[in-house]
């Protein structure tokens, strides 16, 4: 077949619709989005809640978001960097501080809605799936739908350790088991006791106990953090339950107390601001000292 020029003419560029610019950025899948927000028209307006998850370069950011016509709302949030409060000082995007997370933005939410006493979720982690289930009476569990952007959804992706620490913390989120860590894809079936591991740190404490003893400075360079704040390989199990008690105990946003700068003036790279007095005292200075000049150029002309 010989080559053909595709020429584009005013009919192709008349008809040219610029895509969103999220689209644009590669930020949004829209695809995923619409059926994600859109809300079955019996349901009136009940918002629709997702799930939403989200990797950094430094930490996991979990929140539950919902939908209106002027944009994203905000319910919930929970940061893999506030596990700091609960004795977590290293290892803020590992499977098992995704889990903690997701579990923090459970109890945190549900705690807000007044539904932390009604849905407790599942208390000893076991690796075993779970499913919030409504009560006889009172109000049914809070649902929402998981939201994974634009990360592949393999076996074992950290996503789903968020999601799980979601449903375990008492949110209903509905999902199959397919891909979380031991799920073995040939008998169809779910190692609990690997996953359990996975939630506690065991691959890490595996992974610690391997590098300290073939490569000594790798693995105080790797986990400098880990060593600073004493934690080694043996305790990490007690660590992560340690964790997991305190954030069902009080999972509770707290703000942040500004640093105090004390004597040392604080940096700024722009102008401070004047008021308006400010302002017109400085251009009667300016009128006045460009008065000035001309005065003294004209005597200076005249002698």
């Amino acid at each position: 077949m010989p080559f053909v020029k595709v020429v584009k003419n005013r009919s192709y560029f008349s008809r040219y619709q610029v895509k969103y610019r999220r689209r644009r950025e590669g930020k949004t899948d829209y695809y995923a989005r619409r059926r994600l927000i859109t809300q079955d028209k019996n349901k009136y307006n009940s918002p629709k809640y997702r799930l939403v998850v989200r990797f950094t370069n430094k930490e996991l950011i979990c929140q539950i978001i919902y939908a209106k016509i002027d944009g994203d709302y905000v319910l919930g949030q929970a940061k893999s960097s506030e596990l700091s409060k609960y004795g977590l000082a290293a290892g803020y995007k590992n499977y098992a501080a995704s889990y903690c997370t997701g579990l923090l933005l459970a109890r945190r939410v549900l705690q807000k809605l007044g539904l932390a006493d009604t849905y407790k979720g599942q208390v000893n982690v076991t690796g075993e799936d779970y499913n919030v289930e409504a009560g006889d009476d009172g109000p049914r569990p809070f649902r929402a739908y998981l939201d994974v952007g634009l990360t592949r959804t393999t076996t074992g992706n950290r996503v789903f350790a968020a999601m799980k620490g979601v449903v375990d913390g008492g949110i209903e989120v509905p999902h199959g088991v397919q891909r979380f860590v031991g799920y073995d894809k040939e008998k169809e079936e779910l190692d609990a006791k690997k996953l359990r591991s996975a939630l506690f740190g065991g691959p890490v404490a595996v992974y610690m106990r391997m590098l300290s003893k073939e490569d000594e400075d790798r693995y105080k360079l790797q986990f400098a953090e880990y060593i600073k704040a004493g934690i080694t390989a043996d305790k990490l199990e007690s660590l992560y339950k340690g964790v997991h008690k305190k954030i069902r105990e009080d999972p509770s946003f707290t703000k942040k107390t500004p640093k105090a700068h004390g004597d040392k003036p604080q940096k700024r790279w722009n102008a401070a601001k004047i008021s308006l007095t400010q302002r017109k005292d400085r251009v009667r200075q300016k009128k006045e000292s460009f008065l000035k000049q001309q005065q003294q150029q004209r005597e200076k002309e005249e002698n």
